[in-house]
């Protein structure tokens, strides 16, 4: 299968948890800011270069994606935050068809779920099982997509997108 499009799920760092802080306004732990560096770092090393950022707007993913720091344009998006995969798979769905290469940051259980969606036939086996297992934060998914964002759309494994990697980014 040739890879058109490559699709990259990073969940945010670990966050902290200051008292009588909303959990949308909970900032990135020192660990969740290390360990955001190693995905950028992952990130760059083994994606094409990206296009495009999808972020959800809670503070926890806007520092991830700034101790990526992967340069490519960013947009904010509150409906990532809390956002049911489907809804995800939507939203990637209606990506500008220009865009090769695109960096969603978000949330479990959106992130997670929406990888396995989307893990169709040719999917890396140890990728389905890490992501099945576990997406801790940090963790990234790289699914590869054979024609346009708009064939993401329905329900069930995308017949053109497989898991290709899975990677937990820890010092």
């Amino acid at each position: 299968m040739t890879a058109d499009r490559t699709l990259v799920l990073l969940r945010h760092g670990k966050s902290g948890y200051p008292p009588g802080v909303d959990d949308h306004d909970r900032p990135l732990a020192a660990r969740g800011r290390r360990e955001a560096a190693l995905a950028g770092a992952w990130i760059d090393e083994q994606v094409p270069p990206l296009d495009a950022v999808l972020c959800s707007t809670a503070l926890r993913t806007r520092q991830t994606l700034e101790h990526t720091g992967l340069g490519a344009p960013a947009e904010f998006r509150g409906e990532i935050y809390e956002a049911a995969p489907g809804d995800l798979r939507e939203l990637v769905a209606a990506l500008d068809p220009d865009l090769r290469s695109v960096l969603l940051v978000g949330h479990a259980p959106g992130i997670p779920a929406l990888a396995l969606a989307l893990a169709g036939p040719g999917s890396d086996a140890d990728a389905v099982a890490g992501v099945d297992g576990h997406f801790p934060t940090s963790a990234i998914a790289v699914l590869r997509i054979a024609g346009p964002w708009s064939d993401l759309t329905g329900h069930g494994p995308a017949t053109g997108a497989r898991l290709a990697a899975f990677h937990i980014a820890r010092d």
